[in-house]
């Protein structure tokens, strides 16, 4: 594990996430996270992007791939209800020789690295937490650990962003917070072929057929305003095929059909609701030609 040394603390620094992410189609989004992140001269700071959307529609991976774009370290950092301050900066732990040493988290690895610290549902994460990076989305570009007495300054390199479900299960967060999160860049649910092609890159080996299904569910529930997401499409596909491999498949692309349309709606129901698996059963009667 690598260590650095910041007025005389030694610390502890997180390794860098390795995750096979990669966003397909609106290269528009992309391009809108890394101008936030451009320094255009010296006397200039990289902006703090807040993506913005249903859970789902792929906010994460957006910004996880714009950091790999880069060319950078990404570190993830899950925020919870139950994350603290000192959770988000150095926590102290005791070693074998019975001693404390400070571990640091992957935003604060990330800012001495030069690293990409994404902030995944960050509107999960209390006022007070949010209060202790407040310094490091400024011109301060610091945060400051209590617990072991020293300011850490953040490599120039360094960028932030953070992810917000937009539900009713989050934290209401105060201005202060919101105008150091800027710019915000809403991610909606994408367009039918995108999102045929995001299944497709997610499901290789699953039959076009199948897909082109499950995009009609997605476009379908869409624009009923339902919140089923590509997510959600990603995995009824993936345990409708497995519990069709369960089954022994189909002798036939035809059989295999028949057999899935049931599995699809199964799926539809476990995953979502039953709401979702009637859109489903109205899907499987206009394929089989009934009112």
């Amino acid at each position: 594990m690598e260590k650095m040394t910041i007025d005389g603390v030694e610390i502890q620094l997180s390794q860098p996430d390795e995750v096979p992410m990669r966003w397909v189609g609106r290269e528009e989004l992309v391009t809108q996270v890394l101008a936030a992140w451009m320094v255009l001269g010296e006397d200039d700071l990289p902006l703090n992007p807040r993506l913005v959307g249903k859970p789902g529609v792929g906010k994460t991976t957006l910004a996880y791939y714009a950091g790999r774009l880069l060319g950078k370290p990404v570190y993830l950092f899950q925020a919870t209800m139950d994350t603290r301050p000192e959770d988000l900066i150095l926590t102290p732990v005791i070693s074998d020789e019975k001693k404390i040493k400070y571990m640091a988290s992957s935003i604060v690895s990330a800012m001495v690295k030069g690293g990409i610290a994404i902030i995944d549902e960050g509107n999960r994460m209390s006022e007070k937490s949010w209060a202790s990076l407040a310094p490091l989305m400024d011109r301060r570009r610091y945060v400051e650990s209590v617990v072991a007495g020293i300011k850490i300054k953040a490599h120039p390199g360094f960028r932030l962003c953070t992810t917000m479900n937009d539900d009713a299960s989050t934290f209401e967060l105060p201005e202060y917070i919101h105008s150091r999160l800027q710019p915000r860049i809403f991610i909606d649910f994408p367009e039918r072929d995108e999102e045929l092609m995001i299944l497709r890159d997610n499901l290789p080996y699953a039959d076009r057929g199948i897909l082109e299904y499950v995009v009609d569910f997605l476009q379908a529930a869409h624009g009923a305003g339902e919140p089923y997401s590509v997510r959600d499409g990603i995995n009824i596909a993936s345990y409708a095929l497995k519990r069709l491999a369960c089954n022994g498949g189909g002798a036939s692309p035809g059989e295999q059909d028949r057999k899935l349309g049931p599995y699809m709606k199964e799926a539809a129901s476990m995953i979502l609701d039953s709401t979702a698996a009637e859109y489903f059963g109205m899907l499987m009667d206009e394929e089989n030609g009934k009112p």
